[in-house]
């Protein structure tokens, strides 16, 4: 059963059948009461990451001992990454009789500068309402303020922004109530002697905790939403750890539920109220819908979820070769778009028929798996794509794919060509170990592409190389304080920010999460 829905220019099939299924699979949220743990003070400090550091005053046991008048704040620390309601938070008169409003501001950031730095300072080009800042104003004292909102954070900041000269406030039982789908106790402990990779095991895990919610989110401060480069990811990072795989199953389910009216797949869905596909449509996602239904039926065998989406899995690859020129090649035009990672300077021909070639072995897989009659055409254009990428992207002076009119050399070309097998296993390890001594200039920008790089390294028998790497980003992130991984981290430039600002980056973000897949799939 389904029904049409237009959504700008776009038509939408909506399949009533596969929503159906997606709401029974809809988890239960776990939720656990969590108490902040230090009263802080952050100071700047040029050494460390946005400049910005917290210093610990005391025990947060102290808060309910103190009051506050107008112009005073505090901040606390819950000591480590949370996601969920601050919903009774107990506040009392002090004094005299209150005999006018208290006026509150509660300001919510997951890294200190988020409570250094004003939200009226923002200019990036995303919209400020995903910062997390409230004011209310409370008639009646004493009394419990509920928030319904759901944050995500580690630090709150309280600011008296006014009250009348006759009375100050206190607060008491401040609490986080945090909401996850992901079962912890699902997960077997890491046992590896070295501190830091279990160290970067943890932290990875407790990134995908707080992003697997009703859906696997991106990142629980923003985007809040399904995307389907971040779901392959999770994905596979759950395969290993919590084992969720109805949460994968519902999430295939959702996105296979909405394709446009040429039965693309979207590159993101909204499922808060009504399930709404986005207007956005990358090309690399869409192709990445057969990938994650490949993995999901490797980690699950699920033949009918399988054999329900297959013809939707291979519109995505049908979508996709319909971009390709007379030479098999992906068209370097503005028809279609893929994200590949955030460099703005970033080519992406090269990498998109990476990801192609990449998708077509995964689609060939299936399709011997489905008996289909679309096998023969697959295994052609693999074929076609394969050698057109050989004939006409690689530049066998300079010794890489290069992409584009410009001819650009960029880490992401070179990473998708060796995930796609383009050439044979010691070649595509000469590529890497050429390109992390040769560093071309179009670099990584997001542990997203950067997950990819440590499992190219890996795929070429690099394990050792890619361990090092892996401790060199990941690693270097904790050191710069990271409880949960971050959308985006660049230790050459450690406030870079797509959107103008770092305080609206996600520091706990999907994508992120993959150290414990790489570490645990490949027992590094």
């Amino acid at each position: 059963m389904s029904n049409i829905q237009v959504i700008k220019d776009h038509t939408i099939i909506r399949n009533e059948d596969f929503i159906a299924k997606a709401e029974q699979l809809k988890p239960e949220l776990i939720s656990t009461e969590v108490y902040p743990v230090h009263l802080i003070d952050v100071i700047s400090d040029a050494s460390v990451v946005h400049e910005w550091r917290a210093d610990v005053l005391e025990p947060a046991e102290g808060l309910s001992d103190k009051s506050f008048g107008k112009g005073d704040q505090f901040i606390l620390d819950f000591g480590t990454h949370l996601v969920g309601y601050l919903d009774h938070i107990h506040i009392s008169p002090v004094g005299s009789p209150p005999d006018a409003p208290l006026h509150l501001k509660i300001t919510f950031g997951e890294m200190p500068i988020e409570m250094a730095e004003p939200f009226s300072s923002y200019e990036g080009w995303i919209s400020s309402s995903w910062l997390q800042e409230e004011v209310f104003h409370i008639d009646i004292l004493p009394g419990v303020l509920s928030l319904p909102r759901r944050y995500s954070f580690r630090y709150v900041k309280f600011e008296v922004l006014a009250a009348s000269q006759k009375y100050r406030v206190s607060f008491d039982k401040i609490a986080c109530r945090t909401v996850t789908s992901a079962d912890i106790s699902k997960v077997t402990p890491l046992e590896h002697p070295d501190e830091l990779i279990k160290k970067i095991d943890e932290v990875s895990i407790k990134t995908l905790q707080d992003c697997m919610q009703l859906v696997f989110e991106d990142g629980p401060k923003r985007d809040r939403r399904l995307w389907l480069g971040d779901l392959r990811l999770q994905a596979l990072a759950n395969y290993e750890t919590f084992k969720n795989y109805d949460l994968v199953k519902r999430n295939l389910y959702l996105f296979a539920a909405v394709p446009n009216d040429k039965g693309q797949i979207t590159a993101n869905v909204f499922t808060f109220a009504d399930l709404i596909a986005d207007d956005t449509y990358l090309l690399d996602y869409s192709i990445f819908f057969v990938t994650t239904l490949y993995d999901y039926y490797a980690a699950t065998q699920d033949l009918q979820t399988l054999t329900e989406l297959w013809p939707l899995a291979l519109r995505q690859i049908e979508i996709a070769l319909a971009h390709l020129d007379e030479n098999h090649l992906i068209r370097d035009a503005n028809s279609w778009y893929s994200f590949i990672d955030w460099n703005q300077e970033l080519n992406k021909q090269a990498p998109t028929q990476g990801v192609l070639i990449y998708a077509l072995r995964r689609a060939i897989k299936i399709a011997e798996i489905m008996s289909s009659n679309a096998l023969d055409m697959l295994e052609q254009q693999l074929s076609l794509t394969i050698n057109s990428a050989k004939k006409h992207l690689w530049d066998q002076d300079a010794g890489f794919f290069v992409s584009g009119v410009d001819l650009q050399v960029s880490w992401a070309s070179q990473i998708w060509m060796v995930l796609a097998e383009v050439w044979e296993p010691q070649k595509n390890k000469e590529l890497l170990n050429r390109l992390l001594e040769m560093n071309p200039a179009v670099r990584v920008t997001t542990p997203y592409l950067y997950h990819h790089l440590v499992e190219a390294l890996i795929l070429v028998g690099e394990t050792t190389v890619a361990v090092t790497q892996m401790k060199a980003y990941w690693g270097e992130m904790i050191k710069d304080g990271a409880d949960t991984f971050w959308e985006l981290y660049n230790p050459n430039d450690k406030s870079f920010s797509p959107y103008g600002n770092p305080i609206i980056n996600s520091y706990c973000h999907a994508w992120s999460c993959t150290p414990t897949y790489l570490i645990r799939k490949y027992h590094l």
